[in-house]
């Protein structure tokens, strides 16, 4: 499953000038959809299915990664944007504001208390 983060983060560089960014996570395992029979039956077993496969899949060593992108607005683009860029309903327009590749995150280890 992909992710992203509807609100907008502020990040600083090293000259004190400060960015806008969204973060966006990248599935890297591919995204596979359930028919309404198949979900009835998986969720008929437990509520928790999502979480469960999650956590077997670490203990296998079968870890989930994301590639780990954001997209950077400045100051002063935010300042002219045709709508709020703080606007949880508005999606940052790609070809405005592009992709940046980050890094990968991947999920090595399960936690040992909740």
């Amino acid at each position: 499953m992909n992710g992203y983060g509807s609100h907008t983060y502020s990040l600083w560089n090293d000259k004190g000038e400060r960015f806008w960014v969204k973060f966006h996570f990248k599935t890297q395992q591919g995204i596979k959809n359930l028919t309404n029979a198949e979900a009835e039956q998986i969720t008929g077993r437990s509520r928790d299915t999502c979480g469960e496969d999650l956590y077997n899949r670490i203990e296998r060593g079968d870890c989930p990664k994301w590639s780990f992108q954001i997209q950077v607005m400045t100051m002063a683009q935010a300042e002219e944007c045709p709508f709020d860029p703080f606007d949880l309903t508005k999606v940052w327009p790609h070809k405005d504001y592009p992709m940046i590749e980050v890094g990968e995150i991947k999920l090595t280890r399960n936690p040992e208390s909740y």
